[in-house]
């Protein structure tokens, strides 16, 4: 057998024939998934839900069933952007094959999934949620009787970058701030304007010294003000949220994706989200009651152990673990 080379430049062909389109055989998974889906009548279930919020005139959108099933690539995939999404979907035939994209099709853009996103409610994306947790139900995924839960926490990076935090009570800047406390401390006059090196060699400073602290009750971000100033796992401080999430132990089914105040405490959130798992639960049409739960001992409290106890019919046994 002769080696085969590689190319160099060439003149792509303006023509081609359907049939020499390059394809590919599909991904057992998704199509297994695109099968379970269909069968369950996923599409005609979305636009249903998603038509009153569209009009009915005008240019087409992405069909609710695609915009959907391209976050759930992004989950499986472990993209955790929808430009990422987008150019994921765009460099893989099987998932253009999933998403029933024609040859001739381009795959939805970045911005086009988030107007889409824009458009569509919370209560929405809840709705369709439930809808998968029960199409696990009806293969059996998601069994009726006592079910015995996971929770636990993580910080998720905020849409906002620190650089535009502003006071909350002068609505100050940052680099206006530092240059009022140049000021105090006699380093300029007020006339003077510092240069951007040396604002930032004046706060380097005040950081050695421990004098650089920035508060949530002093500090804001103007563009996402629900997020929280909170030190990352990495060591590094950003504007973020805390995700909490409520898993079925036996099956692994995600019940409940949470997402509070960066500075909310385990304790102050988990029994929120065994209530959310639980009505998630319900609404899939099962009559399973959560009556375990294990947590690590960040959860641990006696008004959590008494909540449990207290959020059930059943009696509600907590694991605390680590």
């Amino acid at each position: 057998m002769g080696m085969g080379r590689r190319p160099g430049e060439r003149q792509q062909e303006l023509w081609i024939a359907t049939s020499r389109v390059a394809s590919a055989p599909g991904h057992i998974f998704y199509d297994k998934l695109n099968g379970f889906l269909d069968e369950a009548g996923f599409d005609a279930f979305v636009e249903e839900l998603c038509e009153p919020f569209y009009k009915q005139a005008g240019r087409r959108s992405i069909p609710p069933g695609r915009y959907f099933c391209m976050l759930l690539i992004g989950y499986f995939e472990g993209i955790d952007s929808q430009r990422g999404i987008a150019w994921r979907c765009s460099d893989s035939l099987s998932l253009r094959r999933f998403l029933f994209l024609a040859t001739d099709e381009d795959v939805p853009d970045h911005s086009s999934l988030t107007r889409v996103r824009n458009r569509l409610p919370l209560e929405v994306h809840e709705k369709v949620f439930e809808f998968v947790l029960e199409v696990a139900r009806k293969k059996k995924l998601l069994k009726d009787g006592n079910l015995c839960v996971g929770v636990d926490a993580t910080t998720l990076e905020a849409n906002a970058a620190m650089k535009t935090i502003v006071r909350r009570d002068t609505g100050e800047s940052w680099p206006e701030y530092v240059r009022r406390l140049m000021i105090e401390e006699g380093v300029i006059d007020e006339d003077d304007d510092p240069t951007d090196e040396e604002l930032r060699r004046f706060d380097k400073d005040r950081s050695k010294w421990g004098k650089k602290k920035v508060s949530n009750e002093e500090w804001a971000s103007p563009t996402d003000p629900d997020s929280r100033i909170l030190k990352m796992k990495d060591g590094r401080t950003h504007l973020a949220y805390k995700g909490e999430h409520t898993v079925d132990l036996d099956s692994e089914l995600i019940l409940a994706a949470d997402v509070h105040h960066g500075t909310d405490s385990d304790t102050a959130t988990i029994i929120e989200s065994i209530a959310t798992a639980q009505r998630h639960v319900a609404a899939a049409g099962s009559e399973a009651a959560i009556n375990e739960v294990a947590a690590d001992k960040g959860y641990h409290s006696n008004t959590v152990l008494v909540d449990c106890q207290e959020a059930g019919a059943t009696s509600c046994t907590v694991i605390f673990w680590g």
